[in-house]
């Protein structure tokens, strides 16, 4: 895998580039054209503060954020942003006037839960949801249903790269887009263009990485 070529995609006012790899791979809810490799926007410091200060550029004074939900390993990213929200003086209804960053836990059956010491985080809380990349929505609809579960208010959604604009609603606020990738597509398993056309899968991909096929 070291020696396929990513593509580096620019976006207006980020320095950090987002890499993608074009070809054929299945995600836990589709298969899409690209792999979006995030590794160093989510790890690196500089460029998860960038992506951070980028993100609290979206939100409009006066959002309430108690509490930064991170999906997909984006906790670095979720820290600087819980930063960047308090520097920028937004609101939060915490007893110490500071932002809870935590990440959603993963039961035998892939159901969300929060144990009892991270309830008081979520129950009468306003949550900010982060995600790595958005395809269909299906894993941060799962999110909100957790979090609407637990007594929390959803306060806005955030991601690295999104595919789409709106989730129950809810507008979707990313660095990355079709306006940077307007030729990224995705399909359920059993419709998808490339499927049908008798190509094979490049690799199987999720917030960890990549596994070639």
């Amino acid at each position: 895998m070291d020696a396929i070529a990513y593509t580096k995609i620019q976006t207006a006012g980020v320095r950090a580039p987002l890499k993608v790899r074009k070809g054929h791979f299945a995600t836990n809810h589709c298969h899409t054209n690209y792999y979006l490799d995030l590794t160093t926007l989510k790890s690196r410091v500089s460029e998860a503060h960038e992506i951070a200060q980028t993100l609290s550029t979206m939100y409009l004074y006066g959002t309430i954020v108690d509490t930064i939900l991170c999906a997909e390993g984006t906790e670095v990213i979720g820290a600087y942003l819980a930063e960047e929200l308090s520097k920028a003086g937004f609101l939060n209804t915490n007893a110490h006037k500071t932002i809870y960053v935590i990440q959603p836990e993963y039961n035998s059956n892939s159901q969300i839960i929060f144990r009892d010491n991270l309830k008081p985080m979520i129950q009468g809380k306003n949550v900010l949801i982060l995600e790595g990349s958005i395809s269909t929505g299906k894993s941060v609809n799962k999110i909100m249903e957790a979090v609407n579960y637990y007594g929390g208010t959803i306060a806005g959604i955030s991601a690295l790269f999104s595919a789409i604009d709106h989730i129950n609603g809810i507008p979707v606020l990313a660095v990355f887009g079709r306006k940077d990738l307007p030729d990224y597509s995705y399909a359920d398993y059993h419709d998808c263009p490339l499927c049908k056309k008798g190509i094979k899968l490049d690799a199987l991909v999720n917030a960890f990485g990549i596994s070639a096929i």
